[in-house]
């Protein structure tokens, strides 16, 4: 009888309490005898049948629950079988063992994750369809160290976690199982049972695509296979150049005609024609990553690996970046690794335990969000990030990641009062953990991906954030210069009647601009939450108000750091962005709309055809005139043998100026003017080349205006 299964073994099996199932389902040599055991929940009958002997063995069964036992006669070596199952409906179920299959996941795979350092993780854990033994199926592998058990539930199995019951391999805490003939598509999740014996369902945290919310289950998808022909764009992108970012809700840009979500290849026609004919070079897309909430705007992420399926499938999202990059348009994600939501089917409490967490409540639990921080500190969880990060960039050829909520990651005491944090290990407010995840993560994109942006929307003054990781630095390539917007925002929505007071609001960014490789942003948090659109935050009647828009945006465009302007600003959308409904196209129907949209445009083709407005080579004119608040300043290429010059004159009161003089020994002519009458404004522009004469040039100088004069090289 020693081939028998213990009592003990089959009740672990039963009550899905077996931490290692395939030591004893499957097919095994016990007893000197070759046997094959199953659990097969609920099922009537079950038999072994061997099609290249075909041999057909009816199985025993010795548990009421669907445990079934088959000794071979006359067999000692094991062989290629599959199972015949009954559930009294009629029907007979053919499949091969899920049992019958050797670990997968080597010693290596193991030892990379929990050392942090394992970059191609998502081939290896979550759903990864795979041909083992000449057998297709899908390899289901998942980080739950204390977890009593786990099993893989789905449509296939009737999500009855008694089915596929995993196996942990070894000390690793990581649970695997290979299954056999799954289809696109099927619909799964992870049944973790936890140290008390509950049972909580949990989406994949390596799922590469899920099913649409409500719905919270994961689905089997293979994101391979995908025909690029974007060589051309990758082998030519680089960190340098004009920037100009045209950042994008894609819930909400536009919608179809009866109201639904436009498709990611709807998008990559519509959204990239646009950014084209409007002069922008990157599209930002607020997070892509699957999210349950809408109103989160995609900030609180439930599957990191998946691109939400609001909008199509991972193969339509990788047409989209395809799209965009053979139109010569770079793809920027935002990227959420600050925190995450407290969602049952999500990454919270993944074990019964602070498994991706802090284990700190003070620190785990964010306080502006409502949801919980990483443990920066545990390996395999800055793994998961890092190697997130990582498949953006490799899988779906992504430009670059804004990281989103950098300051919040810095310091353990972000949004916190005394006694509401915990001090590191030195007694300082910095987080020594997120500190070194950064630098790990922003060490590993340069050695692999040196072409590609890492953006940091950092609020403080933490310093050298845009400074290389090896030399001290966090190692990003850009920062958010949220100062300046804060600023200059502050300024423009002042009466000009009381800006004279206020002029270092316009200058001060300039104490510090080299200090970091900084974007100029006007993004969607400033459009939200009672803040006013851009038009809106403008004083005065319409016409002042476009004006000052078209002013504040030329200025920005002069000023140095790379540009970031949120969808609606472009054409002065004049009501709060919200989520749940299109921008207000119509406005273009509207003269004021219309010629904003028109200004911004010949702004952003200024701006790509002028290597001057790249770099960092700035020089004032006049700094100082706050009495008259004129701001005036020159402009050059970083590169000193390109001889290019662009003089850029800002007027911030509704006042013109007939004579205004500017120091010059040679001859410029208007390139732009935001009051030229095809704009919107009063005309007060400078048609004719602006000549020098006893070292100054003399021009008109519009109302709530900027002038952008370009050097002329040759007589004219």
């Amino acid at each position: 009888m020693g081939f028998r299964a213990s009592v003990a073994d089959i009740s672990k099996i039963v009550n899905m309490r077996h931490k290692s199932p395939h030591l004893v389902l499957g097919m095994h040599i016990a007893g000197g005898r070759l046997v094959v055991r199953v659990f097969v929940a609920d099922a009537c009958g079950v038999a072994v049948v061997c099609n290249a002997k075909k041999m057909r063995w009816q199985m025993e069964k010795v548990h009421d629950d669907g445990f079934f036992e088959l000794k071979i006669p006359r067999r000692k070596n094991p062989f290629a079988y599959q199972l015949e199952m009954d559930f009294g409906d009629g029907n007979i179920y053919t499949a091969h063992d899920p049992y019958s299959f050797a670990p997968v996941l080597t010693d290596y795979d193991l030892y990379l994750f929990a050392n942090g350092t394992h970059y191609n993780l998502a081939d290896k854990l979550g759903a990864n369809p795979a041909i083992i033994n000449g057998v297709e199926g899908v390899l289901f592998a998942v980080w739950a160290p204390n977890a009593m058990a786990c099993s893989v539930i789905g449509n296939f199995n009737g999500y009855d976690g008694r089915r596929h019951p995993m196996r942990l391999l070894g000390n690793s805490g990581v649970w695997e199982l290979f299954i056999p003939a799954l289809a696109r598509c099927d619909t799964y999740k992870f049944e973790v049972k936890v140290a008390d014996g509950t049972l909580m369902q949990k989406a994949d945290p390596f799922a590469k695509f899920a099913q649409p919310a409500p719905s919270t289950n994961s689905l089997v998808y293979d994101v391979g296979g995908f025909v690029w022909n974007d060589e051309d764009w990758l082998a030519g992108r680089c960190k340098g150049g004009a920037l100009n970012i045209y950042e994008v809700n894609l819930a909400s840009w536009r919608k179809s005609e009866n109201g639904s979500f436009l498709t990611y290849c709807q998008l990559a026609h519509q959204l990239v024609d646009y950014a084209i004919y409007m002069g922008y070079t990157h599209l930002e897309l607020m997070p892509i990553a699957e999210f349950p909430y809408d109103p989160s705007w995609g900030y609180q992420v439930t599957g990191y690996y998946a691109a939400t399926s609001r909008f199509g499938n991972p193969h339509d999202f990788k047409y989209f970046i395809n799209h965009c990059h053979k139109n010569g348009i770079g793809v920027i994600l935002d990227w959420v690794p600050a925190h995450f939501p407290k969602d049952a089917h999500g990454l919270a409490n993944f074990d019964g335990t602070s498994l991706y967490e802090h284990p700190d409540p003070k620190q785990a639990n964010h306080p502006d969000w409502g949801t919980l921080t990483f443990d920066y500190g545990r390996k395999e969880v800055s793994n998961f990030l890092v190697a997130n990060a990582l498949f953006w960039l490799e899988e779906y050829h992504i430009d670059g990641l804004r990281v989103d909520a950098v300051a919040s990651m810095l310091y353990l005491n972000y949004s916190r009062k005394d006694g509401e944090w915990t001090p590191n290990i030195n007694g300082g407010h910095e987080n020594l953990e997120a500190v070194e995840f950064i630098k790990h993560l922003n060490s590993i994109i340069s050695q692999k991906f040196p072409d590609v942006m890492m953006i940091a929307e950092e609020s403080t003054s933490y310093p050298n954030v845009t400074g290389p990781a090896e030399q001290g630095g966090l190692g990003f390539t850009h920062k958010w210069n949220m100062g300046w917007m804060n600023d200059f925002l502050s300024y423009m929505t002042l009466d000009p009647i009381h800006r004279k007071f206020h002029h270092n609001l316009l200058t001060f960014a300039m104490m510090y601009n080299h200090s970091e490789n900084f974007v100029l942003v006007l993004s969607h948090d400033e459009v939200v939450h009672g803040k006013r659109s851009l038009l809106n935050k403008m004083p005065g009647d319409l016409w002042q108000k476009c004006a000052n828009l078209r002013l504040a945006l030329g200025f920005m465009y002069g000023h140095p750091g790379g540009k970031l302007l949120f969808m609606g600003g472009e054409f002065g959308q004049f009501i709060e962005w919200d989520e749940n409904r299109e921008l207000d196209w119509f406005l273009l129907d509207f003269d004021h709309h219309k010629q904003i949209q028109n200004f911004v445009r010949d702004l952003n083709h200024l701006y790509k055809a002028e290597p001057a407005l790249w770099g960092n080579n700035f020089r004032w004119v006049d700094a100082d005139n706050a009495d008259h608040s004129i701001t005036s300043f020159i402009r050059r290429p970083d590169d000193a043998e390109i001889d290019d010059e662009l003089i850029i004159i800002c007027n911030f009161t509704p006042v013109p100026h007939e004579n205004h003089q500017i120091p010059a020994t040679c001859s410029y002519i208007e390139a732009l003017n935001s009051d030229h009458h095809k704009y919107g404004g009063s005309g007060v522009i400078n048609p004719k080349p602006l000549m020098p004469e006893n070292g100054t040039i003399t021009l008109r100088l519009p109302p709530l205006g900027v002038t952008i004069l370009r050097k002329i090289h040759e007589k004219p």
